[in-house]
């Protein structure tokens, strides 16, 4: 067709360009991508369920071949391609996608791997329970209808059944300009919560978590969020979720074990999270997993081996979790068409308090129009009653009249229906039993439209049917929530230690500072037996384990950190520790020893000043290390010793061999500092400190072989306040000066 000039219009190219998207925005916000806050359906999905409905695919009928389905569906209500819309209907029939199916498929509707459905010749469908409860009341008057897109047929507007589905089965889409992403919920939380809501409607939306604890996926799973934060979500209708997958240890004879994946993440495929975790043993980006296998059939059973028994099963699950879509992020965006057609963004009590209003308005409805239909049947069963009881003169005017119908209205004072009515009479209708039938059939309708009159009249009443009817539904379709609920422990991090086994070693550090790792927990015997370099001899050794932190501790001040994994082996002497951090050659090593982040370390400097520090503040980043003790000029580090559990007194002595104990709550906790003065001295400084528990006394070593210790129960005599001078030690303290 040529255009001429009466249908050309001249505007601004950039606003008609911006009228036309406009209106295909709108498009297709309101019909095509956003779920209506009333039954929850996109109309794609309304429009599946409709046809099925009149082809008759009840959940009690036979199955029909999908394409029957699809193809009523494209030929009268949804003009798109057969494919989408197939596509739409065999997401309503998998139970992992909908936690309330809406369509019972027979044949291959696709799986959990993420393989697709068989082609609709090949597949058949009907509806299920649910489905049938969405759509309860469509002939009774409770909702509206409009034409199909080619007029040719009619459609409902919204289904009014009594359940909750846009939260139950929830809801994905993305529009333009906007997006929803609803999770599922369980049916039975739902109507326990608008229940509530009806009997007080100023519950808030924390307080509805009583009943709505959170989203329940048909995959199961485990939510790991705080309460606080499912309710913040629910509170604005805009958040997320942490969903993991339901993994337990099993523990193997002999002393090993695996992990066991029963549940998947929601929107998860099993083949693909598969190959993730494949990838990363092939990658080597997780060492500590040793193979993944899939022995799942009807259930889901993953089998992840780790690569020995000595593996920490916390830290392979923490490193899972972040590595892999064993763990994923969930988002809410309760964006939705409210009764008027407008989206936005609605909380979850805004949600239920919309369905409830809705349900209220199809109760009003189907009163409403039941009360008409019994008002029509009234008039009927008057003229009836009329008819038999002047039945004589009834039959009289009709055998003798050429047009009895004035007649009947002019003598009897009927209506036209009812005068038509009683022409229509079957003889057999006129019998006595006839007569008492339309009697008590009057009466019942009567009474009938009496309760409903009153229903219509009364909000109590109303809600009080709403409620009744929730329980039923509640009743049949309740069941048991899928996905645990459990806070998550605090994150590990694992970005270092969880890639390495954990095996017990044995650290060895020199007196030229040459550092060596061997394998194991050697015994004293064996690590006397140890070679060392000429003019070398042993400075520290202690046990560890490959998984454990170091912490080097200078004279300077500056404390550096080592993995233990990243130590030399024991053959040969070893390498020199400033290898492996920025450690000048000048600088002493005042301490070596595993870091603890829980420990407490008592730490002084030669001068006599110190402090408590957390065993956290000794990590360092960076090979330069941290600066841990602030010195004064010509001060060194003197001691750095792990305060033991219990411990509430500190004993400190200096180079003149002066003695005194004071308690630890003297001293502060920093995690940088000089500290404070522990002891004073006229010449000298701090030898050596230790903490100890005073109840217990003061212990040291006798020296020699032995092995024996001496303790000084009474120290009254040394106890004073923190920075006095002291005075002797007991008999027989070392005269190293210090306590071992």
């Amino acid at each position: 067709m040529q255009p001429t000039a009466e249908s050309e219009i001249d505007v601004p190219f950039g606003a008609a360009l911006s009228e036309r998207y406009l209106v295909y925005a709108l498009s297709t916000i309101t019909a095509r991508s956003l779920p209506d806050v009333r039954d929850g359906l996109k109309p794609v999905h309304r429009r599946l369920l409709w046809a099925m409905r009149l082809l008759r695919l009840d959940p009690t009928a036979a199955f029909k071949k999908s394409a029957r389905v699809v193809g009523d569906v494209i030929g009268k209500y949804h003009p798109h391609g057969d494919q989408s819309v197939y596509d739409a209907m065999v997401r309503l029939a998998q139970d992992f996608a909908l936690r309330y199916p809406l369509v019972a498929g027979l044949g291959n509707f696709g799986n959990i791997d993420g393989d697709n459905a068989a082609a609709y010749r090949y597949t058949e469908a009907r509806l299920t329970a649910v489905a049938a409860q969405l759509m309860a009341g469509l002939d009774e008057g409770t909702v509206d209808f409009k034409a199909t897109y080619n007029g040719e047929e009619e459609e409902p507007e919204v289904f009014p059944g009594l359940f909750p589905n846009l939260l139950a089965n929830g809801a994905s889409g993305i529009a333009v300009g906007m997006a929803t992403s609803i999770p599922p919920h369980n049916v039975a939380e739902l109507i326990d919560a608008a229940a509530q809501l009806i009997d007080n409607p100023k519950t808030d939306d924390l307080a509805l978590m009583e009943f709505v604890r959170g989203p329940d996926f048909p995959t199961g799973g485990v939510l790991v969020d705080s309460r606080e934060s499912i309710a913040a979500a629910y509170a604005t209708g805009r958040g997320s979720f942490r969903l993991r997958a339901s993994i337990s240890v099993e523990r193997e004879k002999g002393g090993g074990w695996h992990l066991l994946v029963s549940q998947m993440p929601y929107g998860v495929q099993k083949s693909r999270l598969i190959e993730q975790i494949a990838g990363l043993i092939a990658d080597k980006k997780l060492p500590i997993l040793a193979d993944v296998r899939d022995e799942s059939d009807e259930a889901v059973r993953l089998v992840l081996e780790p690569r020995s028994r000595t593996v920490d099963s916390h830290l392979l699950l923490e490193s899972l979790f972040r590595l892999t879509d064993l763990e994923i992020r969930f988002p809410l965006n309760l964006n939705v068409l409210d009764a008027e057609r407008r989206p936005g963004v609605m909380s979850l009590k805004q949600a239920l308090t919309a369905w409830l209003a809705f349900q209220i308005e199809v109760l009003l409805n189907r009163s409403n129009t039941r009360i008409g239909k019994i008002d029509e049947r009234l008039e009927l069963l008057d003229g009836f009653l009329i008819a038999f009881l002047n039945l004589d003169r009834v039959i009289a005017i009709i055998r003798s009249e050429d047009e009895p119908k004035p007649v009947l209205i002019a003598e009897f004072s009927l209506n036209d229906r009812q005068a038509e009515a009683i022409l229509n009479m079957r003889l057999r209708q006129l019998r006595r039993l006839e007569e008492m039938q339309i009697g008590k059939e009057r009466a019942a309708l009567a009474k009938e439209r009496e309760e409903l009159t009153a229903l219509v009249g009364s909000p109590i009443k109303q809600r009080n049917r709403l409620k009744k009817d929730l329980a039923a539904v509640r009743e049949r379709f309740a069941d048991d929530r899928r996905t645990r609920i459990e806070q998550a422990s605090v994150t590990r991090e694992v970005d270092w230690s969880a890639m390495i086994e954990k095996e017990p070693i044995t650290v060895l550090l020199s007196q030229r500072g040459w550092i060596r790792a061997m394998r194991g927990h050697l015994a004293k015997e064996e690590v006397d037996a140890l070679k060392w370099r000429e003019g070398d001899g042993p400075f520290r050794d202690f046990h560890a384990q490959t998984t454990d932190r170091l912490a080097l501790f200078a004279d300077n001040g500056r404390v550096y950190t080592l993995a233990g994994d990243k130590l030399p082996g024991g053959r040969g002497f070893g390498e020199p520790v400033r290898l492996l951090i920025d450690l000048d050659a000048e600088v002493g090593i005042a301490a070596f020893m595993v870091a603890r982040p829980q420990a407490k370390l008592l730490l002084a400097s030669s001068d006599g000043r110190g402090f408590v520090t957390p065993g956290e503040a000794t990590l360092a980043e960076t090979r330069k290390g941290k600066q841990l003790v602030n010195l004064r000029a010509g001060a060194s580090v003197a001691v750095v010793r792990e305060i033991p559990a219990g411990a509430d007194t500190i004993a400190a002595i200096g180079e003149n061999r002066k003695m005194l104990v004071f308690p630890l709550s003297e001293l502060p906790e920093l995690h940088r500092g000089q500290g404070v003065t522990l002891q004073r001295y006229r010449d000298g400084g701090l030898a050596d400190a230790v903490a100890f528990r005073f109840a217990d006394g003061l212990s040291w070593a006798l020296g020699g072989e032995t092995g024996r210790t001496r303790t000084e129960s009474d120290l009254t005599a040394w106890r004073t306040a923190r920075g006095a001078a002291g005075r002797m030690p007991p008999l027989g303290f070392p005269r190293s000066n210090r306590f071992g």
